[in-house]
């Protein structure tokens, strides 16, 4: 059986992964702004770095930590496999959580004074609606399906793959633009580029995000069934 790294060790990998997941999004935003200025083509570009990036960072970071890098997908974990008993304790998700939003933090700063920007910079990009709420419902819970639907089949090996690519589509055929994972949504605050959201507009926005996950939890269960015994493999995003 798999020995899991020390909590410190794992903490550390959500933290650093969960940063560098953050200022992909975040630098490449900027960086197709500076280059072009053709909505469609920032967000062309933005789309496929930030989803080329998730799939190498899962690949990095999935043997270590299970590469989550989304606080969605570790309150998935726990509460999916809490009676089986192999999965994160309370303790440990929250630690993952707590380390996935420092590090979500720290990638937007860092994405920022990469390119010369205001250190500190709250973003002005308001998203507020029913429909962009509604498209973050919809974005999560296909992330969490598709995540434990290749565990539960047995190809968790597909995640990097597959997560990638469904971020991509997902960034185009969301109303939302995709954000599912609240620790992003908090670090994509303090940027304001297009790719920013404003801090009036993040409490819809994260509990849009754990709506969306639980909806795909009961998607799971309903599609492969609600067992999550010692066969289910460690779901990564």
């Amino acid at each position: 059986m798999h020995t899991p790294a020390p909590l410190v060790r794992r903490a550390a990998a959500e933290l650093i992964g969960t940063a560098s997941l953050v200022a992909i999004v975040v630098g490449s935003g900027i960086q197709a702004a500076k280059l072009s200025q053709d909505v469609g083509v920032q967000l062309l570009a933005n789309s496929l770095a930030s989803a080329i990036g998730l799939g190498l960072l899962i690949v990095l970071f999935g043997p270590l930590s299970g590469a989550h890098l989304n606080p969605v997908v570790t309150l998935a974990d726990w509460w999916a496999r809490r009676r089986a008993g192999n999965g994160p304790r309370a303790m440990e998700a929250a630690t993952y959580v707590g380390a996935q939003l420092a590090g979500a933090v720290l990638g937007a700063l860092l994405a920022e004074a990469m390119f010369g920007r205001a250190k500190v910079a709250w973003s002005t990009q308001e998203r507020i609606g029913e429909r962009l709420l509604l498209g973050e419902v919809v974005a999560t819970a296909g992330l969490v399906l598709l995540i434990y639907g290749l565990a539960r089949i047995g190809r968790p090996q597909l995640v990097p793959v597959a997560v990638a690519g469904y971020i991509a589509a997902a960034i185009w055929f969301t109303s939302s633009g995709s954000f599912a994972n609240p620790a992003a949504t908090v670090g994509r605050a303090f940027t304001d580029s297009f790719t920013g959201i404003s801090p009036a507009s993040l409490p819809g926005f994260v509990l849009a995000q754990l709506a969306g996950g639980l909806i795909g939890l009961g998607l799971a269960a309903v599609l492969f069934g609600p067992s999550w015994g010692d066969d289910a493999a460690e779901p990564s995003a």
